[in-house]
């Protein structure tokens, strides 16, 4: 009997414990904002049939993304960067219009908000 108790016990607190790691995931992802899921959502479109690199750009063999791809992420990024009170005219100055350059100060702002909410999350703990 006491066999079965314990495991129990064992058992809901199992179950506790991972119930507590989905709030918090949950709440990551609810703390984002809309222009950081777009962002997100832009990223994993990359992996949907029609955006993966074709044949030729296999071939070419680099680790940066063809202007195709890259076109795809240009206008969720610069929401992004928009959306931290950056000018359009100060952006196009920053960047010069330059797709990579876009997109990487878009994924260095979406890194930094992503430890905002994170640092947040813990001090509320």
């Amino acid at each position: 009997m006491k066999k079965h108790l314990l495991l129990s016990a064992i058992a809901v607190m199992s179950l506790i414990s991972c119930n507590n790691e989905g709030t918090a995931v949950s709440t990551v992802e609810s703390m984002k904002t809309p222009q950081m899921e777009n962002f997100d959502k832009a990223f994993k479109s990359l992996g949907d049939p029609q955006n993966r690199p074709t044949e030729e750009e296999k071939k070419r063999n680099t680790s940066e993304l063809s202007d195709r791809r890259k076109a795809l992420l240009v206008p969720a990024s610069k929401e992004l960067i928009l959306s931290t009170g950056v000018t359009e005219a100060e952006l196009t100055r920053k960047t010069g219009g330059d797709m990579s350059q876009i997109i990487v100060w878009a994924t260095q702002i979406y890194m930094q908000k992503s430890d905002e909410i994170r640092r947040s999350l813990k001090s509320d703990k």
